[in-house]
């Protein structure tokens, strides 16, 4: 075998190699982007409870005008061009705080607790929650193989060619380390 034919048939080898490392890169980046994108819907669906929670709360608490005000703003600038997870984290860090606040002027109103589609929003809300947690922790185990495939050799040599950057990982906010009760 001359040295030209031996030279040519450990390029194309090397090539095949990288083709294939970069293909499963892919695949997993495509995973990652598909498991923020459930967790991005889940918090739309959640988003989208909101105005239906505070139709039920203002009618019987007229006057807290300026939570249900918060509540609407945050809701509008809430996960609308979220990149990444800490753009996800900061907007509900926020609403959390504001929630919090709505479910506490309900404490005030016994025929609100006892609003049967009020419970009934408050039951879904919380399913909801834990679908989301759900989706997240999905989407960090995603996040983890993606890393690590990242970082083992010999993908470490070839994904900066291509671009491969590793991705951030969902955390738990101050506000979801502290024990919350959203129930009645």
């Amino acid at each position: 075998m001359s040295a030209t034919l031996l030279l040519t048939i450990i390029l194309l080898a090397i090539v095949v190699f990288a083709i294939g490392i970069y293909n499963g890169l892919i695949k997993k980046r495509i995973e990652v982007d598909e498991a923020f994108s459930d967790v991005l819907t889940l918090l739309k669906q959640r988003y989208d409870m909101i105005p239906n929670i505070i139709n039920t709360v203002k009618g019987y608490a007229k006057h807290e005008k300026d939570i249900f005000e918060k509540v609407a703003e945050l809701r509008a600038s809430s996960i609308t061009g979220a990149k990444n997870p800490a753009d996800v984290e900061k907007a509900e860090a926020q609403l959390a705080g504001v929630l919090k606040s709505l479910f506490a002027v309900a404490e005030n109103y016994p025929e609100l607790k006892a609003n049967e589609n009020f419970l009934q929003l408050q039951q879904t809300l919380k399913d909801l929650e834990t679908e989301i947690q759900k989706s997240r922790r999905y989407y960090n185990a995603v996040v983890r193989e993606y890393n690590k495939s990242l970082a083992v050799f010999p993908n470490v040599l070839v994904a900066p060619l291509f671009g491969f950057k590793p991705r951030e990982f969902f955390k738990a906010t101050e506000e979801e380390q502290k024990n919350v009760k959203v129930e009645f």
